[in-house]
């Protein structure tokens, strides 16, 4: 029911927030006074990430020299992912490469070490999280750094051998890599936070599609009342004694009420409906002044299928066409700013569906099937971890055409990033199902141009991937 339409605009918006406010893993700066405490502190600093990184099983010494790490058969430390994004930092790359890196220093302790490490209370707590986030890795390391690493008597006498020790030096240097830890451990933890929110958005976007069914039934629900009420004045008419229940008693109305799939959305928070009186009032009485009302109770024979169909109109001319309607939405949850249209959409084709089949029909499930549901996830981390890579490709197309990059709309950049994800990843879309959503996406989301713009540096990059072999696919 959630369709990959509305998965990639999902995945589009969560991947402009994220990128926008995450914090990338960034190494303390050298000092710029060069006093012999913080001399020492930052070459400890430099240190202990590349112990980290050999520990884990990288390669951290130049000229590709192997360390007693790597001649072990079953290295554990090397499952862990905050190595691997520690080595992704240029910076880091430029360190380990340097003739300077004095990492060989620690060759005579860095076996037990590991044999400590792995041995942990600690390291086997982190194995029982499954799965393990680079979160749980940092706090990881950060409790070895301090119980294993800076508490080994070899460890503290290799570092005393620098003519620049000093204690204070020691402290620091510790600290600023804590430091570090914990800031790369807060990227990676909006990054979690990201992916849930992804999650909630898909489970939010079906609430709303109960939602609109629980609306229709609090509205009838209304009509009922105060057809009773009238019955209770003190002078009541023939009409209000007689009152034509053909609305009140729709089929359709009763089947959804006491269908067992909408039960779970009755309470109080998802049927918020009865809380929005002025709403509900003004949306029933545009109901009952409409042609398509008059001229269904005007008709004496009542089907199934033609209460399905009065509610189709009433919900497709009157009640999504609705401003309120999508004001009081907005301040319900900020995930349907963009869900009512899909949403709607579907919940017409479902009262069809019920038409066609009756008191047997069924609501639509969340997802159509499990690679519909696993789509959004795959594309967002896919275009997460290929979002570096990716904006510099564009960015090069950009100069190509000579745009400004720094001109150049950050969600711009954001949709042809999960666009050259979709391309590249799932090869069973065709090219031109990617290319036509993500420019119609563009042509909602970003600028007047962005759509046509976006369409050529795509065509641009296919042709490129085309000619190495990166895209074979129609």
């Amino acid at each position: 029911m959630i369709n990959r339409i509305l998965i990639r605009i999902k995945v589009v918006q969560m991947l402009y927030s994220y990128l926008l406010t995450r914090r990338d893993f960034t190494l303390e700066k050298a000092p710029e006074t060069a006093s012999k405490d913080k001399r020492f502190a930052y070459k400890l600093y430099l240190d202990l990430i590349l112990l980290i990184l050999e520990l884990s099983g990288c390669t951290v010494k130049p000229q590709n020299k192997r360390s007693p790490i790597q001649n072990l058969n079953v290295n554990l430390l090397s499952t862990l992912k905050l190595a691997k994004g520690l080595l992704a930092n240029d910076e880091i790359k430029l360190i380990i490469s340097r003739e300077d890196n004095n990492i060989e220093a620690f060759d005579s302790i860095v076996l037990r070490l590991h044999s400590k490490i792995v041995d942990s209370v600690a390291f086997k707590d982190l194995k029982k999280i499954k799965p393990a986030e680079i979160s749980d890795e940092a706090t990881f390391w950060k409790v070895m750094i301090n119980t294993v690493i800076i508490n080994d008597p070899q460890f503290v006498e290799i570092c005393r051998m620098n003519p620049d020790f000093t204690h204070v030096g020691f402290e620091l240097g510790v600290s600023m890599l804590l430091n570090t830890l914990s800031n790369y451990g807060d990227t990676t933890l909006s990054l979690v936070s990201a992916k849930k929110a992804l999650s909630t958005s898909f489970d939010k976007g079906y609430e709303l599609y109960h939602s609109l069914f629980l609306l229709m039934i609090e509205l009838t629900r209304i009509q009922r009342n105060r057809l009773e009420s009238a019955k209770a004045k003190n002078l009541p008419s023939y009409e209000d004694l007689n009152p034509n229940m053909k609305f009140a008693d729709n089929e359709f109305i009763r089947s959804i009420e006491e269908h067992p799939s909408l039960s779970k959305y009755q309470d109080k928070n998802l049927n918020f409906w009865s809380n929005e009186p002025i709403f509900t009032k003004h949306i029933l009485d545009a109901i009952l002044a409409s042609e398509v009302y008059q001229n269904y109770m005007a008709t004496e024979s009542q089907s199934f299928a033609d209460d399905c169909e009065l509610w189709r109109s009433i919900l497709k001319n009157i009640i999504l066409p609705s401003e309120e309607l999508s004001e009081i939405l907005e301040a319900q949850s900020i995930y349907w700013n963009d869900d009512l249209e899909i949403m709607g959409t579907f919940v017409i084709k479902s009262i069809k569906h019920f038409a066609n089949n009756g008191e047997k029909a069924s609501f639509l499930p969340q997802f159509k099937d499990d690679e519909d549901r696993e789509f959004g996830p795959k594309l967002f981390e896919s275009s997460i971890n290929k979002a570096d890579e990716y904006r510099e490709l564009i960015e090069q197309y950009v100069n190509n055409n000579n745009w400004d990059p720094d001109r150049l709309a950050f969600m711009d950049i954001i949709i042809m990033t999960v666009a050259i994800t979709e391309l590249t990843e799932f090869p069973l879309i065709p090219i031109p199902v990617t290319l036509n959503e993500y420019i119609e996406i563009a042509n909602c989301y970003s600028t007047p141009k962005s759509g046509q713009f976006i369409n050529g540096i795509l065509y641009s990059i296919i042709n490129k991937f085309k000619s190495e072999g990166k895209l074979n696919k129609v």
